[in-house]
C-alpha cells in the first residue's frame, strides 16, 4: 500500500448518534431508548480494510446501515470523498450511492428467488443507467466469471447453487458497478469454515485488482486477522478500542476485547499466557 493511500481516507465517519425507542413494561406500554451509536467516529483508508468488530447488538450492523444512508443518524457526518452524504440532494446521493456498495451476511435472504442470476448482477447497472443492454450483459459477464462462476449461470436461479455460490453471486452484484467503498456485512459468517477461507481470498483479490476499500463488519476476530488492515471494537454503541489488526490481536487494552479473543478456539491458552 502507498503512502498517499495510507494517508488519504475516502469515508469518514464523524461523532455519529442513532437511538432507537422501543416498548418496554410488563404490557409494553413504557418505552426505553436504545443507544445504537454512541459518539461513534472511524476512517477507512483509500486500498485498505477497516474491520468493525462485536458481539450481536453492539451497535455494528447500524453503523453499517447509516454509512451507506440506508438509515437516518440523530446525527453526526459520513463524508464520502469530503463529500457530506446526508447533506446531498437526493439525485446526488443516488449517484454516490453508485460508488458504496454492500455484501450481505445471509446469501440465501439477499438474492430474489425469482430472478435470474444475470439479472440479479445487472440490476444495479439498469439503476444507474450504466452502458446499453450489450455492454450490461458484457459487464455482468466478465463479473461472474471474475468471482468463479460460467456464462451458463446468468440463466439460473438463486435455488440452484449452494451457499458458497450465492455468496460469490452477491459479490458480483456490487461489483459489477466498480464501486470505491464496499461494506461487508458478516459476509462469511453464513458460511462453512472451509468455503469462508474461498471467499475472503477472493475478497482480497478483488481488493487489490479493483482497488478497493473494505469495511468489514463482524463478530469474529478471527475472521478479521485474515483480511484487515486496522480493526474497531464496538459495545453498547460504544467504540471501546481500536488500532492495527495485529497490534490488537497480539495485546488488547480492553476486557471486552480479550473476551473476544478468547472465544476463538484455540487462543485462550495464549491469551492468559500473555495477560
Amino acid at each position: 500500500m502507498s503512502a498517499m493511500s495510507q494517508a488519504e481516507a475516502i469515508l469518514t465517519a464523524r461523532h455519529l448518534n442513532k437511538t432507537y425507542s422501543q416498548r418496554s413494561g410488563r404490557f409494553g406500554f413504557g418505552h426505553s431508548q436504545i443507544k445504537a451509536l454512541d459518539d461513534v467516529s472511524v476512517s477507512l483508508h483509500a486500498g485498505s480494510t477497516l474491520a468493525v468488530v462485536g458481539e450481536s447488538g453492539s451497535g455494528k450492523s447500524t453503523l453499517a446501515r447509516c454509512l451507506l444512508q440506508l438509515q437516518p443518524l440523530d446525527s453526526g457526518e459520513v463524508l464520502f470523498q469530503g463529500r457530506d452524504l446526508a447533506a446531498l440532494p437526493a439525485s446526488e446521493l443516488r449517484a454516490e450511492r453508485r460508488h458504496i456498495q454492500m455484501v450481505f451476511q445471509d446469501p440465501f435472504a439477499s438474492l430474489n428467488p425469482r430472478m435470474k442470476v444475470g439479472d440479479i448482477v445487472g440490476e444495479g447497472l439498469l439503476i444507474h443507467q450504466l452502458g446499453d443492454a450489450i455492454e450490461q450483459r458484457q459487464k455482468v459477464l466478465q463479473m461472474l466469471k471474475r468471482v468463479g462462476l460460467t456464462e451458463a449461470d446468468m440463466q439460473k436461479y438463486p435455488h440452484e447453487f449452494s451457499g458458497g455460490q450465492r455468496q460469490r453471486i452477491g459479490i458480483a452484484r456490487a461489483l459489477v458497478l466498480e464501486p470505491k467503498v464496499v461494506v461487508c456485512d458478516e459476509p462469511v459468517s453464513a458460511l462453512d469454515v472451509s468455503i469462508q477461507a474461498q471467499i475472503l481470498l477472493l475478497l482480497k483479490e478483488l481488493q487489490q485488482e479493483m482497488h478497493l476499500s473494505y469495511i468489514f463488519i463482524s463478530h469474529d476476530l478471527r475472521v478479521v486477522r485474515h483480511i484487515a488492515d486496522e480493526v474497531v471494537v464496538m459495545h453498547q454503541g460504544k467504540i471501546v478500542e481500536q488500532g492495527k489488526v495485529d497490534d490488537i490481536y497480539a495485546a488488547p487494552t480492553q476486557e471486552y476485547t480479550r473476551n473476544l479473543l478468547n472465544s476463538i478456539p484455540g487462543r485462550k491458552a495464549m491469551a492468559v499466557a500473555t495477560h
